[in-house]
């Protein structure tokens, strides 16, 4: 894991490289993105427990 300086130069160079404006909407993107694979994983893990109950009667 980076730690203090290390981080701070990745996060300057990833703010020259897409720009201050493109950011924001990378971010939102980015967590829009993980929320959906989140349900998804929930909704497959729902998935299998439901056919474990049922082929377990």
């Amino acid at each position: 894991m980076p730690r203090g300086q290390e981080l701070i130069v990745i996060l300057i160079v990833i703010a020259v490289l897409f720009g201050a404006k493109r950011l924001p909407d990378s971010a939102r993107s980015l967590g829009r993105s993980l929320r959906i694979f989140k349900s998804e994983m929930k909704e497959m893990k729902d998935d299998d427990k439901k056919d474990d109950d049922s082929s377990s009667k």
